[in-house]
């Protein structure tokens, strides 16, 4: 077998593990570019461990400290993307991994040297799909997604028209918060918010999860990259964590995608195109047999998770997506910063649907990079002038 050339946008983060986790073990692919952020004692173990022929780090002051280390003369050393193509033509696959909107302008240039990208951020494809779809016809780059409920629903429906699906489901956990009265939402630390019953995240995407933003946000993404109308996806809670996505046929038949809550297996079936002997590398977490098993399926409660409500009306306008994913970024980093409390997050979130500013920014056009930018900094704005109203 070939060994393919790797990136990884966002290599410090729990997919950019996961996916190095894969390239060590499997050793059948070679790590040339790693892009991060501020993780300096990490970023230095990835250095040594997988040497890359290039590493992007965001941050100006790790750049400049690991850029004076010596023993790093060989490797390029970069402070952001902008003169990518002088030191490298093209990569055969790309994951895109870096968290929240901050992803989308590396994904756009990765998108020009890679043969296939790897999509693990869903506010890059919420903001900005239409620029992502664009640039990969162009550049005659593949795109598939490897969170694992869109992972899921590609592998279930990729063979199928439209019009054979009566109805997709996205399952979700429910989170740490499932049983928790709502009377009592207002006393979680963010310690407790971030505590995954099932999967080990980042705290953004924790919290997300105990609010069931995530779903709003998987769901939203699943329009995007799919061809199925709003009408036929639903989100079901799933505590177990085994089942992440249910397609139901109009011939009778239904169909779901079973996997231990790990996101190696989504990253390794794409990185090999489903060719991996994954049981070669890895244990399966705690998977014992189907007949042993507890699958439980039920309807989330849309009055203690308010969340699921916005999809109809955020999802009216291309921008809508946009402004919901930027005022939650706000709150949830108000939360983790203890300035609001977990409850307010549902109330605010729901507050800027009613937003005049809401209105008049969900009209903007998201055509271009600029735009995107413009209404996600609108956005947030939105967010603190809610809470400073809010509050007072």
């Amino acid at each position: 077998m070939k060994i393919k050339t790797l990136a990884i946008l966002g290599s410090t983060g729990s997919i950019g593990r996961s996916t190095l986790e894969i390239v060590k073990k499997t050793k059948k692919l070679k790590v040339v570019l790693i892009v991060a952020n501020s993780n300096y004692s990490m970023i230095l173990s990835q250095i040594k461990v997988f040497k890359p022929k290039i590493i992007i780090i965001n941050n100006l002051k790790v750049y400049l400290k690991i850029k004076k280390i010596n023993k790093f003369k060989k490797i390029i050393i970069l402070n952001n993307t902008n003169n990518l193509t002088k030191y490298i033509k093209k990569i055969d696959i790309t994951v895109s991994a870096i968290p929240g909107i901050a992803g989308l302008e590396p994904t756009l240039v990765l998108i020009k040297l890679s043969k296939k990208i790897l999509l693990a951020n869903k506010e890059s494809i919420i903001c900005g799909w239409d620029l992502i779809k664009n640039a990969a016809t162009k550049y005659n780059t593949d795109l598939e997604p490897i969170d694992s409920e869109h992972f899921s629903i590609l592998q279930l429906t990729k063979n199928h028209s439209p019009d054979e699906i009566e109805k997709i489901y996205i399952t979700a956990s429910g989170g740490p918060f499932l049983k928790l009265k709502k009377s009592k939402f207002k006393n979680i630390k963010p310690k407790e918010a971030i505590k995954h019953p099932k999967w080990k995240m980042g705290k953004k995407i924790s919290v997300d999860s105990a609010t069931l933003m995530n779903k709003v946000l998987e769901l939203t993404e699943a329009l995007k990259l799919f061809p199925f109308e709003l009408n036929k996806y639903e989100i079901l809670i799933h505590p177990q964590s085994l089942v992440h996505a249910i397609v139901k046929f109009k011939n009778g038949t239904v169909y779901f995608l079973y996997h231990s809550p790990d996101m190696k297996i989504p990253i390794s079936n794409a990185l090999f195109e489903n060719k991996l002997n994954y049981n070669e590398y890895f244990k399966h977490k705690n998977l014992k047999k189907l007949s042993d098993q507890k699958l439980e399926f039920f309807s989330p409660d849309k009055k203690k998770f308010s969340t699921l409500n916005l999809i109809p009306k955020m999802n009216t306008s291309k921008s809508g997506p946009i402004i919901i994913n930027a005022v939650n970024e706000i709150l949830v980093d108000e939360f983790l910063k203890k300035n609001i409390q977990f409850n307010d997050i549902f109330t605010y979130l729901n507050l800027v649907l009613k937003d005049k500013s809401y209105i008049k920014t969900s009209i903007l056009p998201c055509n271009s990079i600029k735009n995107i930018y413009k209404i996600d900094n609108l956005s947030r704005k939105i967010a603190y002038k809610i809470i400073k109203n809010y509050k007072n």
